[in-house]
């Protein structure tokens, strides 16, 4: 049995050079989440990864007590579907190669953007939808898409996000979609922790209609 009082959070944040004029308002808003996530009772360990056209893993499975302050470095071009295939096929290894008492018994994946893939050489649409439906529907991990300036809702059904877990935020809310984010990701660990089954898992983690709302204000 997975550790039902263990959170994994793997994050993959676009650092191309779109995303220079929201760096301040990003490294902020990822801080303040880490913050609210350490003071969510349970334990809970974070792996970021950062992508341009080119994929960097900052830090893995640290205990959120241990993460740095974000640091954020915008530059080149969005190789969206590689990064995030490399992600999971990265954090699927190490998962496998836990004893089953070690490994979270909860799983999110974030991947935020300010921008539409441009660059990737390896990965397509569809070869991430298989991958991403295959490690909800067979692992329970669950993923959310932020895209910031775009139709997320759109973007995330082609990559396999559902619509409840994908969220469009307008440039200068980016605070204000992470702390939606972080508020729900603590209910999601809570009723984790007391055993709550998938259905209630998945609708605490959804964004709800006014949390839309304030991201696009």
């Amino acid at each position: 049995m997975t550790d039902p009082n263990l959170t994994h959070l793997y994050f993959l944040l676009d650092r191309s050079g779109s995303m220079q004029s929201i760096k301040t308002d990003t490294e902020g808003g990822f801080d303040a989440f880490i913050a609210e996530q350490r003071a969510t009772p349970g334990e809970c360990r974070v792996t970021l990864a950062q992508f341009d056209d080119e994929y960097e893993e900052v830090y893995r499975d640290l205990p959120v007590a241990e993460v740095p302050p974000l640091q954020l470095h915008p530059r080149g071009t969005t190789a969206l579907l590689d990064s995030i295939g490399r992600l999971i096929g990265d954090a699927g290894v190490r998962l496998a190669g836990l004893p089953e008492h070690e490994r979270p018994g909860t799983v999110i994946v974030g991947i935020m953007t300010d921008g539409q893939e441009n660059a990737s050489r390896e990965m397509s649409h569809s070869q991430i939808k298989t991958l991403i439906e295959r490690q909800t529907n067979d692992y329970n991990w669950r993923f959310l898409y932020m895209g910031a300036d775009q139709d997320a809702i759109e973007v995330g059904a082609r990559i396999g996000v559902s619509a409840d877990h994908s969220m469009t935020y307008a440039r200068g809310r980016v605070g204000a979609m992470m702390r939606m984010t972080s508020a729900n990701i603590s209910r999601t660990r809570a009723a984790a922790a007391r055993g709550a089954d998938r259905e209630e898992l998945d609708a605490l983690l959804a964004y709800s209609q006014e949390q839309r709302g304030e991201a696009q204000e």
